[in-house]
């Protein structure tokens, strides 16, 4: 099944992707589960969708603006340097014993379709194409063999990236939670529908060229091994987001750069996802 959220005038509203078509969740199923993180935790994601595919009102997806598909994650982690090709583009050839880890705030999320502000502070605002998985049963020190049963599902990840903040100091902070860098979405998939995602192609287009092209599997830290680490240090709810790394193909790496300015379109696809597509706009005309 295929969750997603969409801005309404009234706030974020969750439902279900039915082909072209939105399917709004309806009074009875908010009043117990008021976003798609709520419906997540009551662990009747099933039962969920069936009953707002049966009485929801729908609308054209096309029409509708999006959100964050988890618009109000309690935790959102990243994986940094996953993938060998990345990691050699950026000089990092020695392995590490485990996964480089960074966070991001859920104020820097962003819905498919929504303009990525482009800060005057910064000259090298970068792509990064990633799987990100939502959690959807609570733990702590999972260990890789049921770290499967704690996925509600994937979705595509755009971890847009300011690299000359990222690169003030050995911290990335500053470089990954400029607001609204975070575009996440368009939908959430459900393992049922999608399956094993590890032979799955990634890629990213900035304005139709393609600059990154991998497939889930070529990643150094698998599935299980991140969740396995990152819920050893934290207790993972319910929507919390883990964004799996990038490929190669960065753009502030190619010769000559490719970074995105005021009127780039970022395309991330996920094969059996979807495509998460965002233009980039000067943030003082927003």
């Amino acid at each position: 099944m295929r969750f997603a959220t969409i801005e309404t005038g009234q706030g974020p509203l969750f439902g279900v992707v039915d082909g072209d078509q939105f399917v709004a969740a309806p009074a009875d199923v908010l009043a117990m589960t008021p976003d798609l993180a709520s419906a997540i935790a009551a662990g009747k994601l099933a039962e969920t969708g069936a009953a707002i595919l049966a009485r929801g009102e729908r609308h054209p997806l096309a029409g509708c603006a999006m959100a964050p598909v988890i618009p109000n994650p309690q935790k959102v982690f990243c994986v940094g340097l996953n993938y060998h090709e990345h990691r050699a583009e950026s000089g990092r050839t020695k392995p590490t014993e485990h996964p480089v880890i960074f966070t991001r705030y859920a104020n820097t999320l962003l819905g498919h379709g929504q303009p990525v502000p482009k800060p005057a502070e910064s000259d090298a605002v970068d792509y990064e194409a990633e799987l990100a998985l939502i959690i959807g049963k609570p733990g702590r020190r999972i260990s890789p063999d049921r770290a499967w049963d704690h996925i509600a599902g994937y979705t595509c990840f755009n971890d847009v990236s300011m690299r000359d903040w990222q690169n003030h100091t050995h911290q990335y902070a500053p470089g990954k939670n400029f607001v609204g860098s975070g575009p996440l979405g368009p939908v959430m998939v459900t393992p049922d529908e999608l399956g094993n995602p590890a032979p799955l192609r990634i890629c990213t287009r900035v304005d139709g060229r393609v600059v990154q092209d991998a497939t889930i599997s070529d990643m150094i830290f698998s599935i299980p091994e991140i969740i396995a680490y990152v819920s050893t240090f934290s207790d993972l709810q319910p929507g919390d987001v883990i964004a799996t790394g990038t490929p190669g193909g960065i753009g502030f790496r190619r010769d000559p750069k490719v970074l995105l300015v005021d009127g780039t379109v970022v395309e991330i696809e996920i094969e059996r996802i979807g495509i998460l597509r965002n233009p980039v706009r000067n943030e003082a005309d927003l």
